[in-house]
């Protein structure tokens, strides 16, 4: 039965979702392009979903710019779909909930469970992959070039009914004709063409690989075998790289979770599940966390504190203090600690972190000063509340190496934000004193 459709507020955004079901524990689900009315027009997804409500209670949503909620100029980030997700959850009282995501909805999915996982029970995965294009991790995937034309393709003929049909098709060769014509529909009725190939074009440049390793809560990955749509390999990619994950191939190859053998999915979803809550996943504060650290400080202070004297050097001092913390309350920092002349804050999304350190940067010419920064997104430990470990003293050594005036920031900062429309200039490979490895820089461009 159809649920009734409601909005939860999201920064400027109304981002609408469906409660349906009740259970033990609360389930996420985050979809691809989809509209949430009309899906239930489908007798086997309306009977899909209702069945996931009959296990935990459902909190279904369209991600911004598709199906019912606000249209979205461009496409949105992870991280501001990782900010509809807690908005959602918020708007349906939910605290913690199994998240549970599809497709191209996984990477999103990965995100917000190793950013929040205060408020991740459990992570589900299906038919999903962990980047787009292909990387010599993963060379089974579409090269950039094929990617790009398939957005090119989406935006010049998502309107025609005979394209939606054939990408139906493709993507569900188990389907019938009358459940391609709805399909068809709902595809079209769900999002734009421009919004469609902006959606896959932000995709591109999506990669998670790194964030895999940091996910802490209980994973089920489960992936079809035959499907066309994310080869299986990318499926046991996520499984082998997330902690004690759990994988399932499941038979046949329709890409869509409701269509194909029910069976077997919600065999292994419920052993999975009954495993979550038969104390397996502890309600314990997670004690390491993924964030993203940013570390600024004055170019020349020293010299600059001399000429001025201590009296006139401290007045400015506290000026340049009050600024820092204007931009971090503006972009939802969190102060962990000033020494001096610098500052070290904590972010849970690195888009903002950019942003905020881009503010500082541009603002300090004001005062007669000039900063540098840089940042790092990491698995960190909290400890008293605060993060600490190896990430941090890989943010400070990013910071090190930037250059007066320069925001420069660390490749998975890089590969976080991508949609964001933040541009990049390459500063190549850097050891960073006391870290292992080479590093790949980057700096914000202005």
């Amino acid at each position: 039965m159809e649920a009734e459709t409601r909005y939860a507020r999201s920064g400027d955004f109304n981002v609408a979702y469906q409660v349906t079901g009740e259970g033990p524990f609360d389930i996420v689900c985050a979809d691809v392009i989809s509209h949430l009315k009309l899906r239930w027009e489908d007798a086997r997804y309306a009977a899909f979903f209702n069945r996931l409500g009959s296990i935990g209670r459902l909190i279904s949503f369209n991600q911004r710019g598709t199906g019912m909620s606000d249209r979205f100029s461009g496409a949105p980030t992870l991280e501001a779909r990782m900010d509809d997700i807690r908005a959602v959850m918020d708007a349906a009282g939910s605290r913690r909930a199994v998240v549970f995501g599809l497709g191209d909805a996984g990477p999103l999915c990965v995100l917000f469970a190793a950013t929040y996982q205060e408020r991740t029970a459990a992570l589900v995965l299906i038919n999903s992959s962990p980047r787009w294009v292909r990387s010599p991790e993963l060379p089974w995937l579409r090269t950039r070039v094929e990617a790009e034309l398939l957005a090119d393709e989406m935006e010049r003929r998502w309107g025609e009914a005979s394209y939606a049909r054939d990408f139906i098709r493709h993507f569900h060769p188990g389907v019938t004709d009358e459940e391609v014509e709805r399909g068809a529909r709902l595809m079209r009725l769900s999002v734009s063409p421009g919004a469609a190939a902006a959606y896959v074009r932000a995709n591109l440049d999506t990669d998670v690989c790194d964030v895999l390793p940091l996910v802490r809560v209980p994973t089920l990955v489960m992936h079809r075998k035959e499907t066309t749509a994310w080869d299986i390999r990318s499926g046991r990619y996520l499984a082998d790289h997330i902690p004690g994950a759990r994988f399932v191939e499941l038979p046949g190859a329709d890409f869509g979770p409701g269509l194909g053998d029910q069976e077997s999915l919600f065999a292994a979803l419920q052993s999975f599940l009954d495993d979550v809550t038969q104390g397996k996943q502890s309600d314990a504060e997670p004690d390491r966390v993924l964030s993203t650290v940013l570390f600024t400080d004055i170019v020349g202070a020293t010299s600059r504190a001399a000429e001025l004297g201590d009296r006139a050097w401290r007045e400015l001092l506290e000026r340049h203090h009050e600024v820092v913390r204007t931009q971090l309350g503006r972009f939802r920092g969190r102060e962990v600690d000033t020494a001096g002349d610098g500052f070290f804050a904590s972010f849970d999304g690195p888009a903002r972190a950019i942003a905020c350190a881009r503010a500082i940067v541009e603002t300090m010419p004001e005062l007669g000063l000039e900063v540098r920064a840089g940042l790092h997104t990491g698995e960190c430990e909290l400890i008293d509340g605060k993060v600490a470990g190896i990430a941090v003293h890989t943010g400070a050594r990013v910071a090190a190496n930037a250059q007066p005036g320069e925001v420069l920031v660390s490749s998975t900062v890089k590969d976080l934000v991508a949609g964001s429309g933040i541009t990049f200039q390459d500063r190549g490979q850097h050891e960073l004193k006391g870290i292992p490895g080479e590093w790949h820089l980057y700096a914000v461009a202005q």
